[in-house]
């Protein structure tokens, strides 16, 4: 067919159906939105219309572009060109390549087709099941809205329109997103939960019945409560789906939001920032933190920001936040240390720590696992016993909730013996580790000793850091500290912890859950 499918600035190659299609990107697409992995072949995930102005197909005026779907590949490069900087990306599950169209007429359909229907590059609309609603966009999202002076009644009134369409487009259903809204003001209101309302149609009259507050926009504040209180499971959090505030100021907040997008990243909240109306030059004076945005988004990449010029004719911004707000893989806070790591606990069960040490050294390793969100598709647990010989106690896969990993846990028996702790380091890293090796999370093995190893412990721990386990060093009593810094990965200080008595094991808890937090931090930057 002659035909092509308008798309827009955002459609990614995943999004189009075919295994080759003729498409027409638009004119003016802002460069700095463009997410593009890969050089001539690119990541699924690219979008269509960066990748064709990357690899010089078509140039900002838009144009038709033959995009070829291709398998997935691995190391995607980095590569700048035609003024778009591509990303590297390590795997992607699928690919495509873009060329010229080989006809002109075709141009000309497109360009017809696409003023007289806005396609999205998808096929014509499957009828949404309204009850469902956009499996597709599976999110949790807090709307957090300007109520303060800065705005005023008349401008919040045109928001909630804003609101109310971005709300319609994203596809709410009980399958689909879910939502709520908060307002910001001198103190920030919970208006609705994310559990209060499944359908659209509820959502846009709540919207519609929001009274404004008006106060100082301590957007910061509300922020930090959105991010700690809305999300709850009993205020209707989903497991395992993208928690996502979108902060919309007027302006520019009057109180520090630094801190509330710490918190917000610690909790595993993806926070977009819209701003409307940016400070003027002449205003700038007045704002207390310039880069106000760069510290609140989730990441300072471009993406999570967006910027609307002004309250009035702001129907053509909805569909491109939708498209960010439905892009699942891009919501990168999700991930935190507490629901994303693998922590194999690997204990000495030797003659000289005892029976009622034993507990303690138990207890201790409760106290971590406590910490952490463990469940299928979360952080998971596994522990290794050994004395010259090893046992498995668990291993990762075994359990896949908090109680029952906590309930392993006590139930584990001291097995009494020698100590061969170079030998368990091997054991664990081939056995416990190995399967998990080419899985999401990030590994973590905590040795836990209380004495001199028979064996080398130096090359075990060494071949384990090269397999992409961070090893923490717990030593006990008689542990020597050169093993104990031998086994420990860099840097050595902070990996390496020891108490002369078992009953200070209970102090070093708090210390190895951050230490595994600022690791799992580090890796990701």
């Amino acid at each position: 067919s002659l035909a092509s499918t308008a798309i827009t600035c955002f459609t990614r190659g995943l999004d189009l159906r075919k295994e080759m299609e003729d498409v027409l990107c638009p004119a003016d697409c802002p460069l700095w939105q463009f997410y593009v992995f890969g050089d001539g072949v690119y990541a699924s995930l690219s979008s269509v219309c960066g990748a064709a102005i990357h690899s010089g197909v078509i140039t900002n005026a838009g144009g038709a572009v033959r995009v070829q779907t291709l398998p997935g590949q691995e190391n995607y490069p980095a590569v700048n060109a035609n003024g778009i900087q591509s990303q590297v990306l390590t795997r992607w599950a699928s690919s495509f390549s873009v060329t010229r169209t080989k006809n002109a007429a075709l141009e000309a359909v497109g360009r017809a087709v696409s003023t007289a229907r806005p396609s999205t590059g998808k096929r014509p609309k499957k009828t949404l099941d309204k009850k469902t609603g956009n499996k597709d966009c599976k999110a949790d999202i807090a709307f957090l809205i300007d109520g303060s002076y800065n705005i005023g009644q008349r401008r919040f009134n045109l928001q909630k329109n804003f609101v109310g369409k971005v709300a319609v487009m994203l596809g709410i259903g009980t399958e689909g997103p879910h939502v709520g809204v908060v307002q910001a003001s001198e103190h920030p209101k919970i208006e609705f939960y994310l559990k209060n309302f499944t359908a659209a149609k509820e959502v846009l009259f709540a919207i519609k019945e929001l009274g404004f507050r008006g106060g100082n926009s301590n957007t910061g504040k509300a922020l930090k409560h959105t991010a700690q209180k809305f999300f709850s499971l009993e205020n209707g959090a989903r497991k395992g789906i993208p928690k996502i505030i979108v902060v919309f100021l007027d302006g520019w907040p009057s109180d520090d939001i630094e801190e509330a997008g710490i918190v917000a990243r610690e909790f595993g909240v993806n926070v977009f920032i819209v701003s409307v109306a940016k400070p003027t030059t002449e205003e700038l004076g007045m704002v207390q933190d310039i880069s106000f945005v760069d510290k609140a988004v989730c990441r300072n990449n471009g993406f999570f920001s967006y910027q609307v010029p002004t309250w009035f004719g702001t129907t053509k911004y909805v569909k491109p936040l939708v498209q960010k707000l439905c892009s699942h893989e891009q919501m990168l806070c999700s991930k935190t240390c507490y629901n994303s790591v693998n922590i194999g606990f690997l204990i000495d069960g030797s003659s000289s720590i005892g029976e009622s040490n034993f507990r303690l050294v138990l207890e201790f390793i409760s106290n971590i696992a406590k910490a952490f969100e463990i469940s299928d598709i979360g952080s998971k647990i596994a522990a290794v016993q050994f004395t010259y010989d090893q046992h498995t106690e668990f291993s990762f896969t075994d359990y896949t909730t908090k109680e029952k990993v906590l309930l392993a846990i006590r139930n584990i028996h001291y097995m009494s013996g020698g100590t061969a702790t170079g030998d368990a380091i091997s054991f664990t890293t081939r056995n416990v580790f190995g399967p998990m090796r080419d899985g999401p999370n990030k590994n973590f093995l905590v040795v836990l000793t209380d004495g001199q190893s028979y064996d080398d412990v130096r090359g075990p721990a060494a071949a384990a850091q090269k397999a992409g386990i961070t090893v923490f060093s717990v030593g006990v009593a008689w542990a020597p500290l050169d093993d104990l810094k031998d086994m420990a990965s860099e840097p050595r200080e902070s990996h390496t912890f020891f108490t002369r008595e078992f009953t200070g094991l209970e102090q070093m808890v708090p210390d190895i859950i951050r230490g595994i937090c600022k690791d799992f931090l580090d890796s990701r930057q």
